[in-house]
């Protein structure tokens, strides 16, 4: 057991961090050993391009990582300052910024000096506009392909027109990456690529929702950190492997009664894209107040369990399609309303982002909805994903603060 305030360590974390370090470095060496690199998006066609062979990198991982290392507002200038909005995605203008001046997270984390040269990118725009606009640049940068999907937006119950739309622009995918690499998919690699991205898929939903025992093992913060294989893994056997480790742990708390949060007196709902640059300190304050930030909706986004290895096109245009961020209000706020009531959740953090609007749920109402219909109390808080200039470290602390001790009185 550790002091209150004082993050719990998962053990399986140092596994992670050589997991990680060997998939960095095999990027790193890819050209020099021959192989092809595929960009994607972190909700993109992951399995298709290891179906084709590439080894597949993600910048939306990388610019995580800048944010992490409370870089991003020292590169977002320089994004700005080539016409690169500083309203849009900071993401994108961390990562741009970054590159144009030659620095990389890699290293400090790593030992990794560059970011891997791309032979092709690929996106899905079922996270928003802006990962096509990221994406666009390097493809002119490196001359090299851009291909992708634009996805349809702002969904209720996805219907077969949409998925239909989306199967046919795999479809197209992949006659283009055919042409590009110069060889036909190989159909049985596909359906064990999808069966892999399944089964760690489903591995990593048990993780999370071992979240629901009171108390819970786990944190959204120990969340974002073990989340990474099923980004930068997906379709990969080692995230299978990993997550069997991880889950073992977590069931292993359970039994033997370890909490995350130590006198874990009350359960929060984290709404929203992290605050990349201020995980510890959040997770310190909660754990201070004995209150354990159980679920979210960002971790929840790797769960595709839609996938099928037996038609592995259509699943997977299925599965990219139900994307939380991609749908309607009202869908939204059904699946926010239910998983406050899988995890017993007292309260709901809302993080509205300031440069990702798409994932922000704050802006039409539903915090009041919810309190409404459901009777769930819920924090707005103002921040970025990687712009910390647009974070108030003490407006947010006495924010929180305040709103656990409203829980108490409740």
């Amino acid at each position: 057991m550790t002091e209150t305030g004082q993050r719990k360590e998962i053990r399986a974390a140092a596994e992670l961090k050589q997991l990680l370090t060997d998939y960095y470095h095999e990027l790193d060496k890819a050209h020099s050993e021959g192989q092809k690199v595929a960009w994607c998006t972190s909700v993109g066609p992951a399995e298709v391009l290891r179906a084709f062979g590439f080894k597949v990198y993600f910048p939306e991982n990388h610019a995580a990582m800048i944010g992490v290392q409370r870089a991003g507002e020292k590169f977002i200038p320089v994004a700005n300052a080539i016409g690169y909005s500083p309203e849009i995605c900071s993401y994108l203008t961390s990562d741009i910024g970054a590159y144009i001046q030659h620095w990389t997270p890699l290293e400090k984390a790593y030992g990794v000096k560059s970011i891997p040269k791309p032979d092709v990118l690929a996106y899905n725009t079922n996270q928003c506009r802006d990962v096509k606009e990221w994406f666009s640049f390097y493809s002119r940068e490196y001359k090299v392909p851009l291909v992708g999907i634009d996805s349809p937006k702002y969904i209720g119950e996805v219907e077969d027109m949409h998925v239909d739309d989306v199967t046919a622009q795999f479809e197209r995918l992949i006659r283009q990456l055919e042409g590009i690499t110069k060889r036909k998919l190989d159909e049985d690699q596909l359906k064990g690529t999808v069966g892999l991205s399944l089964e760690a898929t489903n591995l990593w939903k048990e993780i999370l929702e071992t979240a629901a025992h009171a108390p819970s093992p786990l944190t959204f913060f120990d969340g974002t950190v073990h989340m990474a294989p099923i980004v930068v893994l997906r379709g990969d056997r080692r995230a299978v492997d990993y997550y069997q480790v991880l889950l073992r742990e977590m069931k292993e708390r359970i039994a033997a009664g370890v909490a995350a949060v130590d006198g874990e007196r009350y359960r929060i709902y984290w709404e929203g894209m992290p605050i990349w640059g201020k995980l510890r300190a959040l997770s310190e304050q909660f754990a201070e107040l004995r209150t354990c930030v159980v679920a979210s909706t960002y971790c929840n986004s790797w769960i595709f369990d839609d996938m099928r290895e037996s038609d592995p096109v259509r699943s997977m245009a299925l599965a990219y399609t139900k994307l939380f961020i991609n749908r309607s209000e009202p869908a939204k706020e059904q699946y926010i309303a239910e998983m406050a009531k899988r995890f017993k959740v007292d309260g709901i953090i809302f993080h509205d982002s300031k440069t990702c609007p798409h994932n922000s749920n704050a802006r039409y109402g539903m915090p009041s909805r919810i309190k409404e219909r459901y009777g769930i109390p819920g924090l707005i808080i103002d921040a970025d994903l990687n712009d910390l200039r647009l974070y108030s470290e003490e407006q947010t602390k006495t924010n929180i603060e305040a709103f656990v001790e409203q829980m108490e009185v409740a």
